[in-house]
């Protein structure tokens, strides 16, 4: 039996024949986990035992009176294990794993945050280990290569197509078709054939439920706004699912505008008129793509924002109008990067200060009694090269050069 799910038009799964027994596979041991309040519960209290969770809700003070208007506040998932998000969803599907009796995972990685959270998780459980990631994406996201292989993963560089996340997750696809029996691909985000979306969000949920918990001890009330960075999904997926059923709040999605929605140099396949509806990577759901279906190149100053594709679940909330989606542009996003380090000590990825440019955009326009909660789904220690980089700076330019010689000489 092949089991599949819709969210409005998007979603399914598309896959090929020989993939159909490990899917029904993982969808029997999803389905039983999820019934199974024991298994939410060993999560729960794995993920505070070992990945800091719940994460912190911090207000952002000196932002709320620098911009005025409403009041800040961060979800801090860049203090979760590994520097973002993606152990919640590691983490449980490791879980699975176990269960299914499998020993090797695999995954697709842009940022290096999942493959660093996946390459922990295998050790954590003693699995093997391998991860797909861009050439170019190895080549901006170094600091996370090193930690995967001192992790004992293997790091396969992916040199087809554009380089990036798209072609990691073909290469992933490959591997499995292959190697389904003892192995598992830990797909990173809330895309995918299904249970993908619907697995992804159901671990990443967890944000949510910790969010909308503390914004009511601490203020007594819901957020007027919620705000999520949005390359695949996940991470927005996980705080937005918090707050789905309250209508009051309104919940932004911000994607990659890249170099500018006209030069068509970004990822924006929500917010701008370039997203056409299509069948991809086992999935439907919208994709830039041409008129062939074949699918454009993507351009993000952010790696893990450089995505052809989204989320068919929240293809769905955009055409129910459920949230609503912005773009910023890599320069913005520098900017609100610098803004957010310099009047708060907090540095976030690259990916997550795409939500902090739409909401220091709208929070001076609203009233002192709003209040906007922003996702920060990663740290931004690992974009040390980009932003150096982005911001021109002298010091690290000379630094890099003195290291170059040295390993010359």
């Amino acid at each position: 039996m092949v089991y599949t799910r819709y969210y409005g038009q998007f979603g399914g799964a598309f896959i090929p024949e020989i993939l159909t027994a490990t899917f029904d596979e993982l969808n029997r041991a999803f389905n039983e986990a999820k019934e199974d309040p024991a298994f939410w519960q060993e999560f729960s209290d794995i993920m505070s035992t070992y990945s800091c969770r719940p994460t912190p809700l911090t207000f952002a003070e000196n932002l709320t009176r620098y911009l005025g208007g409403a009041r800040i506040y961060i979800k801090r998932e860049d203090l979760n294990h590994t520097g973002a998000h993606k152990a919640n969803n590691v983490i449980g599907q490791g879980l699975l794993v176990r269960r299914m009796g499998k020993r090797r995972v695999i995954a697709e990685t842009g940022a290096g945050q999942h493959g660093v959270a996946t390459a922990t998780m295998a050790a954590k459980y003693g699995f093997k280990c391998t991860i797909y990631m861009g050439e170019l994406d190895v080549q901006r996201q170094r600091p996370n290569v090193f930690w995967m292989e001192r992790l004992g993963a293997e790091v396969v560089p992916v040199k087809d197509g554009t380089r990036v996340l798209k072609d990691a997750i073909n290469e992933a696809f490959r591997d499995w078709v292959t190697n389904m029996d003892n192995t598992h691909y830990v797909l990173g985000t809330a895309c995918g054939p299904h249970p993908f979306p619907e697995m992804v969000t159901f671990f990443q949920s967890i944000i949510g439920k910790e969010a909308r918990r503390q914004i009511m001890e601490r203020e007594g009330r819901l957020p007027s706004r919620v705000y999520a960075c949005v390359g695949g999904g996940s991470n927005a997926m996980g705080i937005f699912s918090g707050f789905l059923e309250d209508t009051s709040v309104q919940l932004i999605g911000v994607e990659a505008g890249g170099k500018g929605i006209d030069t068509g140099l970004h990822a924006a396949r929500l917010s701008s008129s370039d997203g056409s509806i299509g069948v991809a990577q086992g999935y439907k759901t919208y994709f830039l793509q041409d008129s062939d279906g074949q699918m454009k190149q993507t351009h993000s100053v952010a790696a893990g924002l450089d995505y052809v594709g989204v989320s068919p679940i929240l293809a769905s909330l955009k055409e129910t109008g459920r949230v609503r989606f912005e773009s910023a542009t890599d320069s913005e996003v520098v900017e609100a990067f610098s803004l957010v380090l310099k009047k708060e000590g907090l540095v976030p990825a690259l990916e997550s200060a795409h939500a902090f440019v739409q909401a220091f955009k709208e929070a001076p326009n609203m009233s002192r009694e709003d209040i906007i909660l922003i996702n920060q789904s990663g740290r931004g220690d690992k974009d040390i090269f980009t932003v150096a980089d982005a911001l021109g700076d002298p010091k690290w330019q000379e630094f890099i050069k003195t290291k170059a010689k040295e390993y010359n000489a």
